[in-house]
């Protein structure tokens, strides 16, 4: 066997098992995700068949279901709010993960992988009992609860319930995914140069220029990871909503799901994983582009 000949046999043997992957358990799947979005619902539930059954049954493909979506103002609603959830969750996590991530990279070599196994400590635990943790915590008969409607009361201010509430959804997103902020942030920060910031210091550039001018612009990979990390599981999580959200904290996974589960309206729900996709693959697109030309300056 030639040398040329070896070569090609080893990438194709390296690269054939995790395409054929690929091709079998996501791209597969998304077809026939994508074909099922143009069917009728079954009469029980399910698709109906693609050929006439020969019963007088709707059959074939149809664009009912996307007619459907854009003819209702209340989808779209849904998709706003679940859009919004995700963008205050993902802000949220880099408003607090980015100090601890900072905290992490600048201590001493030896007590980084302590802190580092602190931030992933949470996931040695189930992560329905985590959420259900905190109806406990957010719960009326609480001490937070009591605690923040006995300031409210001082000023006049009638009390708000926490639990079933927008509150309540966000701070569980922020709980669930606040390590998917910190560790690509760590990441990141610990292989900043600490000579720049040296530099800058030496050039006049007081604490908050040389973080501005320095850490900032060099931290924006890590952001980017972090916040694709945290926005894209936030805005299809569809269990936080339930157990901690209310009647009106319905988001666009908890519609999902009711579309595959609870109605059996396969082909709607289908068509609005397809929808959820293609936003979530816009704003991708839209972020690694507006990225770009920092990237080159970091």
């Amino acid at each position: 066997m030639s040398e040329t000949s070896e070569h090609r046999f080893t990438r194709w043997a390296v690269t054939a098992p995790p395409t054929l992957f690929l091709l079998a358990f996501f791209l597969v799947p998304a077809l026939i995700v994508v074909l099922a979005s143009f069917q009728y619902p079954g009469e029980f539930g399910g698709l109906a068949p693609l050929t006439d059954p020969g019963d007088g049954r709707e059959h074939g493909l149809t664009l009912e279901n996307y007619q459907f979506f854009f003819s209702d103002f209340l989808f779209t609603e849904i998709f706003l709010r679940s859009f919004a959830v995700a963008a205050a969750s993902t802000l949220i996590c880099l408003v607090m993960a980015y100090p601890v991530a900072w905290l992490i990279a600048r201590s001493p070599r030896k007590h980084r992988d302590l802190l580092v196994l602190l931030v992933i400590l949470p996931f040695a635990s189930n992560f329905l009992i985590r959420v259900y943790a905190w109806m406990i915590i957010l719960g009326p008969q609480a001490g937070l609860a009591q605690a923040v409607n006995s300031l409210l009361g001082a000023f006049g201010i009638p009390p708000v319930p926490l639990l079933f509430s927008p509150f309540a959804v966000l701070v569980g997103m922020v709980y669930v995914h606040l390590p998917f902020m910190i560790l690509p942030l760590y990441t990141n920060l610990e292989k900043h140069d600490p000579v720049l910031l040296d530099a800058a210091q030496d050039l006049g550039a007081d604490a908050w220029r040389r973080f501005w001018r320095v850490t900032w612009p060099l931290s924006l990979p890590g952001v980017f990871s972090g916040s694709v990390l945290v926005f894209i599981p936030v805005l299809g999580m569809f269990a936080i909503p339930d157990i901690l959200g209310g009647t009106r904290d319905m988001l666009i996974g908890n519609l999902i799901k009711d579309q595959f589960l609870g109605v059996r309206d396969w082909p709607f729900g289908a068509t609005l994983s397809i929808l959820l996709t293609l936003c979530v693959l816009a704003l991708a697109g839209l972020a690694a582009w507006a990225a770009r030309p920092r990237r080159r300056h970091a």
